[in-house]
């Protein structure tokens, strides 16, 4: 008897778990929604009903295959899978409260937070409800981590196959372990992560923000999701300290999650000794450097103020946040331009930004030099240096299989949303935005703009874009591959 190319069992098992904690997720929520006494109780109290029921019979059904083996395949299969399902009950709140009417609305509102995108299609987000404001910031503190590491920090069903779904839901090409055991390696990410949560809240709170305000900036910051209470963002507070504590936060968590936790243990001399961290700080300078004069020179503020309306404009970027305290479209071409290449960049690997990254990017700039060096010296050994080791081949081929998808991805997005109707630029931003989980874009879509006019089949496409970003191409294209359909 041939054995199954996917452990549909397994899958359904683990696929069950995820669904489980959706539905508990919903529940502060539903506290919410009870606190202020508003119309989303009901529409909450039923989704959660709901995603609960089917995730816990979907476990039941399949609580004889916990302990099976995850290999490679099914973590891959799991991992978009159940990312998809995750998306698809995570949309109920929008629908039964008919605040979001449109399946393909709802979705893309889902994705966009359950991927940190940011990207929205509402036009008055201060008419919502307290309920569903908090859901959305919950969907992108859930998707920020992942829920693929939360259920291995929490749940002990997954035993060794948690490194199979660890390695293919974890953002960035390096996947550094802070513990032998992937475990005690999510408990420790998902400690960082909370503590930088709750730490910004109290913050916000002490600079005048209200405990509701707070505690969502704060679920949204550390995501780098960018999903803000106000529709004019977090320009609406305009309180300067308020900006500058969220551009900390949002800074540390573009940084990779595995050197924070060495700066908690006091070994801050990591930070200096890696590469990525480094040109990820001259890229933040440089750039506020660059732009701030620019924008000096054409909306006629003084220098202090273009600083620092660059400074955090640079920093949500670059993140691939999305906050705004201005709209950047409005600071020239060239600045426009800037904030363009910016949709492309991400920050760490191993934080919860997206994006290219900046470790591909540097890796790819030095073997670009060393080319050079090599036409001159054919017979030369020349290897790429990364914090001071060797960059094996292996990793360069990688990295530049990487670029050609994303590349080709962006391209045909752009080719498709501009058939649906968009415009070149919404189009070429739009896909740009989403393939790079950022958030706001240029034009119609930029941030005083939504999606909201973005015809139902591109707002499909955007939306598995988001996902192809999320989970770093690979995990998401191989399913689409026959090479993955087909026996060894």
């Amino acid at each position: 008897m041939k054995k199954p190319l996917i452990k549909a069992s397994v899958s359904l098992n683990v696929i069950g778990s995820l669904i489980l904690i959706m539905g508990i997720l919903m529940l502060p929520s539903i506290g919410f929604a009870a606190y202020y006494g508003e119309d989303d109780l009901i529409p909450f109290i039923i989704s959660s009903s709901v995603t609960l029921t089917i995730g816990g019979l979907m476990k039941f059904f399949s609580k004889g295959s916990k302990d099976a083996e995850i290999k490679k395949r099914d973590g891959y299969f799991i991992v978009t899978v159940g990312w998809l399902s995750m998306a698809v009950f995570g949309m109920m709140p929008y629908l039964f409260s008919d605040y979001i009417t449109t399946v393909t609305d709802s979705f893309f509102e889902t994705m966009s937070g359950l991927s940190t995108t940011g990207a929205t299609i509402l036009t008055d987000i201060e008419s919502l409800p307290h309920g569903l404001l908090f859901w959305r910031s919950m969907t992108q503190w859930i998707g920020g981590m992942g829920i693929i590491v939360l259920t291995i920090a929490v749940l002990p069903l997954l035993g060794i196959g948690g490194m199979e779904l660890f390695v293919a839901e974890a953002p960035g090409p390096t996947k550094d372990k802070i513990h032998p055991r992937i475990k005690e390696t999510a408990l420790r990410l998902w400690g960082i992560y909370l503590l930088l949560t709750l730490s910004e809240m109290i913050i916000l709170m002490c600079l005048g923000m209200n405990f509701f305000d707070a505690i969502n900036h704060s679920l949204t910051t550390n995501s780098t999701g960018g999903f803000s209470t106000k529709q004019a963002s977090v320009g609406a507070f305009d309180n300067q300290w308020i900006e500058y504590v969220i551009v900390i936060f949002m800074f540390l968590a573009g940084t990779n999650f595995t050197l924070l936790y060495f700066g908690f243990k006091g070994k801050f001399e990591k930070f200096w000794k890696n590469d990525e961290f480094k040109w990820y700080v001259i890229a933040v300078i440089g750039l506020v450097a660059i732009i701030t004069p620019i924008v000096w020179t054409e909306t006629g503020q003084g220098l202090y103020e273009s600083f620092r309306q660059t400074l955090f404009q640079v920093v949500s970027m670059i993140t691939t946040t999305g906050y705004a305290t201005e709209d950047y479209t409005m600071w020239g071409s060239l600045a426009t331009l800037a904030f363009f290449l910016l949709l492309f960049s991400g920050a760490s690997a191993g934080s919860t930004s997206g994006g290219i990254k900046i470790v591909r990017i540097v890796i790819l700039m030095k073997n670009g030099f060393l080319e050079f060096k090599k036409r001159l010296h054919p017979r030369a050994v020349l290897p790429v240096y990364l914090n001071k080791q060797p960059v094996s081949n292996t990793i360069i081929y990688n990295l530049l299989a990487f670029i050609f998808l994303y590349l080709l991805i962006f391209t045909v997005g752009s080719i498709l949303l501009t058939a649906f109707g968009s415009s070149f630029e919404v189009a070429l931003s739009s896909v740009a935005t989403c393939l790079g989980n950022v958030g706001p874009g240029l034009s119609d879509v930029g941030p005083s703009g939504s999606f909201a006019e973005i015809a139902s089949p591109g707002k499909w496409v955007l939306s598995f874009l988001m996902l192809f970003g999320r989970l770093e191409l690979f995990t998401v294209a191989l399913l689409l591959t026959p090479y993955y359909w087909k026996k060894n």
